[in-house]
């Protein structure tokens, strides 16, 4: 079996025996923003909420509130995120070595994962504290959690906004996202619930509003959680067909057969392929391999594949993958 799985482009490579092999890297054409937008948005995001924590511990612990002292907590997570997940993005950037071929793209869906487990941990622990509240509950200064609250609903909704774009294309960067809008979601709980309990006394009223925000982020994490530990064990990206990825190289003009078809994750944002190719006729030219990288970028989002040519079909003893038809 002969997979290059080498970062140097080289196109129309002939191998004994009449086997071509192709590696094409495609230019990225992302409409996300670039390395220095998201160092700004880090350096933003952390300091505001190192600084928000500080303020939020100490009034929390002032107005006796469970949901400000659990929300403070959950803040301390968040810059722990954050500087995970920047680590991440940073060291995705470092150029790939002799030793790691691919660089550190992985380190991005590491973070991720890290992230989610990050979030269902402080989740937990939140859940533990709000039960045993809720044995014994304790007035709170109303007046204090709202303004405390209501500031961090501001700072956590900024820090979301700076990482809305990237969430859609970079697990990493949605990871980071989905903690500021958590916290941005607690904030808005711990509002409500300050607002409630002067309207009404409800002593009761700040746990159970914990638990309910921290079952809430348990289940809009689940997915992070899930997307990210998949990509880790190579998992096909969410959003490729793989059999439709095999039917259009197999419909490609002289390709007679597709085997040993792979797709998975360098990182949260780049995703690579190798195949080979049965092609009877003999190698195809390097505008083939042009096109092949063009579409595949464009219509499957894969910009880094490795393509092998092969006059007849080699069987190397590599397993077929099982896709369901």
């Amino acid at each position: 079996m002969s997979h290059d799985h080498s970062h140097a482009c080289s196109h129309g490579h002939e191998h004994g025996q009449g086997h071509g092999h192709a590696h094409s890297h495609h230019g990225h054409a992302h409409p996300t923003p670039g390395p220095d937008d998201w160092n700004r948005a880090f350096a933003i995001g952390i300091g505001l909420n190192i600084a928000f924590v500080v303020v939020e511990a100490l009034y929390g612990w002032k107005a006796g509130s469970l949901a400000l002292l659990a929300d403070a907590g959950h803040n301390l997570s968040d810059v722990a995120g954050l500087i995970l997940a920047w680590g991440a993005a940073l060291a995705g950037r470092l150029a790939p070595t002799r030793h790691r071929t691919y660089g550190w793209q992985r380190a991005s869906i590491l973070a991720a994962l890290a992230n989610a487990v990050l979030l269902l941990v402080a989740m937990g622990a939140l859940a533990v504290e709000a039960f045993q509240r809720l044995q014994a509950p304790e007035p709170v200064a109303g007046w204090t959690v709202i303004v405390v609250a209501a500031i961090g609903v501001l700072i956590n909704g900024v820090t979301a906004a700076l990482f809305m774009v990237g969430s859609k294309d970079d697990l990493n960067i949605r990871g980071a996202f989905l903690h500021m809008a958590a916290d941005a979601l607690v904030s808005l709980g711990v509002v409500a619930a300050g607002v409630l309990y002067l309207q009404f006394g409800w002593v009761w009223l700040d746990p159970v509003m914990s638990l309910v925000i921290a079952l809430v982020i348990v289940l809009g994490t689940w997915g992070l959680l899930r997307q990210s530990l998949h990509l880790a064990f190579d998992g096909v990206p969410e959003g490729i067909d793989l059999l439709e990825v095999h039917d259009w190289l197999r419909s490609q003009p002289g390709v007679t057969g597709v085997h040993d078809l792979h797709v998975w994750a360098l990182g949260t944002s780049e995703v690579a392929l190798t195949a080979h190719l049965v092609m009877p006729a003999g190698h195809p030219g390097d505008a083939f391999f042009t096109e092949l990288a063009r579409v595949l970028a464009q219509r499957f989002r894969i910009h880094h594949p490795t393509i092998q040519i092969e006059i007849d079909g080699i069987d190397d003893g590599c397993p077929a993958p099982h896709v369901p038809g």
